[in-house]
């Protein structure tokens, strides 16, 4: 799932999820609200809830990993 998650970032920024450090922040990289909702909404859709407030707050990799694993336990 963290691969899948590390792949829909690069895929939303044009970068390859290797090139992506985890503490970068993503909203620098070019990730904005629009982009978050829409990676919210593609992961329910999948049966994983995230919390878009909770990914805004913290726009990390590492951060947004941490959530995914927490939703999928």
């Amino acid at each position: 799932m963290e691969n899948t998650l590390r792949e829909n970032v690069a895929a939303i920024i044009g970068a390859t999820p290797e090139e992506i450090p985890g503490d970068a922040n993503l909203v620098y990289l070019g990730v904005g609200s629009l982009e978050m909702m829409r990676l919210v909404t593609k992961m329910r859709r999948q049966g994983i809830t995230l919390d878009f407030s909770a990914l805004a707050a913290d726009p990390t990799l590492d951060a947004w990993e941490g959530h995914l694993r927490e939703a999928v336990q």
